[in-house]
């Protein structure tokens, strides 16, 4: 189901949010996880319902195991790439930033701006402002940044 690498990335990420070494996942490791992200005041039901996702306890096998289910869900890359060379009928492989945003708020399943300002968080546009839509397709399907050619 992954590579060796890939397992070796989430048995990291798996322990960083392991806070307390106990070779689990509860509900506390999730409240300190997001306090050291930033994010302070979650909500206790926020976090159930996380924890209701797994069968069980979230030991680092049940951790590995939904992340392949929640990954086999994903859209293929050419499929995600398709979706953004609509927005790009010049095919120059980025979209301007404001104009993604304002797409992604007004048209069909909408983005709060909340789910905008996450996405340029974790992907933002270059000083240009252009989103690289290749690159990004590339991270959703593979988790991490292709080497720039």
């Amino acid at each position: 189901m992954f590579e060796q690498s890939q397992i070796q990335e989430f048995k990291e990420a798996f322990t960083i949010m392991d806070q307390n070494r106990d070779g689990f996942i509860d509900k506390q490791d999730l409240r300190d996880t997001f306090a050291a992200i930033g994010r302070i005041n979650v909500k206790n039901e926020e976090l159930e319902e996380m924890l209701k996702e797994a069968p069980g306890a979230i030991n680092f096998t049940v951790f590995l195991t939904m992340f392949g289910e929640k990954l086999k869900g994903s859209d293929p890359e050419e499929t995600i790439m398709n979706a953004f060379k609509i927005f790009d009928p010049e095919a120059h492989g980025h979209i301007r930033a404001d104009y993604i945003k304002r797409m992604l708020m007004t048209q069909a399943d909408k983005f709060s701006e909340e789910e905008v300002q996450q996405m340029f968080t974790a992907f933002p546009p270059d000083v240009a402002g252009n989103l690289d839509y290749k690159n990004l397709c590339y991270v959703i399907t593979h988790g991490e940044e292709k080497d720039q050619e």
